[in-house]
């Protein structure tokens, strides 16, 4: 049976310098070679595309979530801006309102001033102002619906109270056909410097209906102020409801 040496070292230096050895390693090499750097290429270029598709993918991602974020933040300071633009329209709404109330309530108080400073226009002309008082001493007759009443009225005016009386009296038993005692209050006369106008006591001195002009106005003023405010400004377009 034969056997194996190892190689001594001019053997094995031999072996390399045989041609064949060349020719072999000319051959091998360039092949091992190429297989080598066509799976290297191949290797990048995979990783290539799978690196473009994660980048493009990570972008989109990152164009989606900016979108959004801008997309939130116009839409918030569209919000905040369409809030801020409703509240001052509404501000100057409000502050034009208020400076045409303000404005007509002035317009108001000078009209009925100046009714209040004409009041005692009302009698200067004798013959209209008994013919008022006596409506205003039935008025108070009709609503008291009392036996005996007084009238209290200003010193001045007592002389034209007693034939205001007496004629309303008169006229009162026509409708009522019953009579009434008219008497004048000179213990409690109206103050001088009122307007003029009359008071009627009854219920023994309980009730008062006070028929004075200054109290009339007064009257008018809260009664008839709706009225006047439609006459004068026309009709409330936001107003729902009307008595």
């Amino acid at each position: 049976m034969s056997q194996v040496h190892a190689m001594s070292d001019d053997q094995v230096n031999e072996v390399f310098q045989f041609p064949i050895y060349y020719v072999l390693l000319s051959k091998e090499a360039p092949m091992s070679n190429h297989l080598s750097r066509s799976e290297a290429l191949e290797k990048a270029k995979e990783i290539q595309i799978k690196a473009d598709e994660e980048f493009a993918i990570e972008k989109s991602k990152l164009v989606r979530q900016e979108t959004s974020s801008i997309d939130s933040t116009y839409e918030k300071k569209f919000k905040q801006a369409a809030m801020s633009q409703q509240i001052t329209r509404s501000t100057v709404a409000n502050k034009t309102r208020l400076r045409i109330l303000s404005s007509r309530q002035e317009l108001l108080d000078d009209l009925f001033d100046q009714a209040r400073g004409r009041l005692g226009e009302g009698t200067k002309d004798k013959k209209r102002y008994e013919e008022v008082v006596r409506n205003l001493i039935l008025e108070g007759a009709y609503a008291l619906n009392e036996d005996k009443i007084q009238v209290r009225a200003r010193k001045a005016d007592y002389d034209l109270v007693k034939k205001a009386s007496e004629a309303a009296a008169k006229e009162y038993k026509q409708n009522v056909k019953k009579d009434v005692q008219i008497d004048i209050d000179e213990a409690n006369p109206q103050p001088e410097g009122s307007a003029g106008g009359i008071s009627i006591i009854g219920g023994a001195g309980k009730i008062d209906i006070n028929n004075t002009f200054d109290e009339r106005l007064k009257l008018l003023e809260t009664e008839a102020l709706p009225n006047i405010r439609t006459t004068l400004f026309g009709e409330n377009q936001n107003r729902k409801f009307h008595d």
